[in-house]
């Protein structure tokens, strides 16, 4: 019988990844590309709404947008390695998330504008054009890969 490599969900890994969500400031975006049904990767801006769900500024020009307007159902890969190392031994998150386009006109886009450019002040430069819109990403569930034997499978819970 095969032992899992998946530790149990401890505080330590919670913290881990909360702390890699929060202090990201952009992530790998994982889509299934509109026109050729294939997956599809993108970088991504990232931040947090004030209920700590991730979340990003989009334009309808990106291909992702569309790609989320046809299929919400996407992944985030969140973690940057140092310059040195092995790439391998460094934490990263994977969220499986669906995407919400929230309305330019809606009271919640307001709020979620104020709030990303605290965090992001040269989105200032585009964020009022009208290509531009907010995507909150519900997460559904995550994988934390906190480095050589260090996997977690995570809850929205386990990042609140």
């Amino acid at each position: 019988m095969a032992i899992s490599p998946v530790r149990p969900t401890d505080e330590e890994a919670r913290k881990l990844a909360k702390d890699l969500l929060t202090c990201a400031g952009h992530a790998a975006l994982g889509v299934i590309h509109p026109d050729r049904q294939t997956p599809f990767v993108s970088r991504i801006a990232l931040g947090t709404a004030p209920d700590k769900q991730p979340m990003t500024l989009v334009s309808t020009l990106a291909l992702h947008t569309r790609a989320l307007q046809a299929i919400p159902a996407c992944s985030l890969l969140i973690g940057e390695p140092p310059p040195k190392g092995d790439p391998l031994a460094f934490a990263r998150l994977t969220l499986m998330v669906r995407a919400q386009f929230i309305d330019n006109s809606s009271s919640s886009h307001q709020n979620l504008r104020d709030h990303y450019l605290a965090t992001h002040p040269k989105a200032r430069l585009y964020v009022d054009f009208t290509d531009f819109s907010f995507v909150v990403f519900e997460v559904e569930s995550g994988a934390l890969n906190g480095g050589f034997g260090k996997a977690c499978d995570l809850t929205p819970n386990d990042l609140k």
